[in-house]
């Protein structure tokens, strides 16, 4: 795993990093929006900057440091953020194709989340503890 630094929510797999890092040399700088489920179930779209617009219903889970020179955010609407705010993130990839929306679908891989329950430090650090 790449290390992003102590109690982040989300994270990032070396072999994913190194396709994040394929695809900003084609597309630009890059983020990722978790999508809520339709269309490409839950996956993680990748998308060149300013093609995806963000707004105030969406939360910055926080940035991934893939070795490029600006950080990648990493987004989620609020509303599913609700359901997801106890848990860790990690952006993998594995062989196949998801919807045609996000940038890596004509490389034959595919973005997919890794999810675990946050820690009793983190659950403290993001002020969810018990």
């Amino acid at each position: 795993m790449v290390s992003i630094g102590t109690h982040q929510r989300v994270d990032v797999t070396d072999a994913a990093a190194s396709l994040v890092r394929d695809l900003s040399a084609q597309h630009g700088p890059l983020m990722f929006h978790q999508s809520g489920g339709c269309c490409d179930g839950s996956a993680p779209m990748c998308y060149p900057v300013g093609m995806f617009i963000t707004g105030p219903s969406d939360v910055l889970l926080g940035t991934l440091d893939v070795g490029l020179d600006a950080p990648v955010e990493v987004f989620m609407s609020e509303s599913q953020f609700e359901y997801w705010k106890y848990t860790h993130l990690t952006i993998d990839v594995v062989p196949g194709r998801g919807a045609g929306f996000s940038v890596e679908g004509p490389t034959g891989m595919r973005f997919l989340i890794r999810s675990r329950m946050l820690n009793e430090a983190e659950l403290a650090y993001f002020g969810l503890g018990r």
